[in-house]
């Protein structure tokens, strides 16, 4: 078995490892007081092993978090990535213009229906704005408003 190396030996110094304690008393997000928990153990002389035993971390990502680290010097390479996420759909349909179509009579706008379904109030709001807003959508934006619907039978 492969004898451990000292943190002095991997890159750690007496400054870093102060670095890292006033990073992880000063941490808000979880991810990124998770990561500096990980880099300020191995630090401070315990396996990698056992570091993903206490932090639930896998051991690829304990290295990650140390080379990551031991590439700057810098509690800044270890803070989460800005991610540009799912891309927002049906801007055009606002919370306003739900509320406005719900105020309409179906009937008139040539539904077969007295009141609005979900899947015939998407229907009736993607032809007016001309952009697309799918049923689960609808149903979500109208949970979050606090408005009721029902499922049709």
């Amino acid at each position: 078995m492969r004898k451990q190396r000292s943190s002095s030996a991997i890159g750690f110094t007496r400054h870093a490892i102060q670095r890292l304690n006033k990073g992880l008393k000063a941490a808000v997000d979880k991810r990124y007081y998770q990561r500096v928990q990980c880099v300020l153990a191995v630090a401070a002389g315990m396996a990698a092993a056992k570091v993903c035993k206490l932090t639930g971390s896998s051991l690829k990502s304990v290295y990650n978090y140390v080379n990551a680290y031991l590439s700057t010097h810098q509690l800044y390479s270890l803070c989460e990535a800005p991610r540009s996420g799912r891309p927002v759909t049906a801007i055009a349909v606002s919370d306003k213009r739900i509320k406005n179509a719900l105020q309409c009579n179906p009937l008139q706008l040539g539904y077969r229906t007295t009141s609005w379904t979900v899947a015939a109030l998407a229907d009736y709001l993607n032809k007016k704005h001309s952009c697309f807003i799918g049923v689960d959508t609808l149903r979500r934006r109208m949970k979050a408003m606090g408005l009721r619907f029902k499922r049709p039978r």
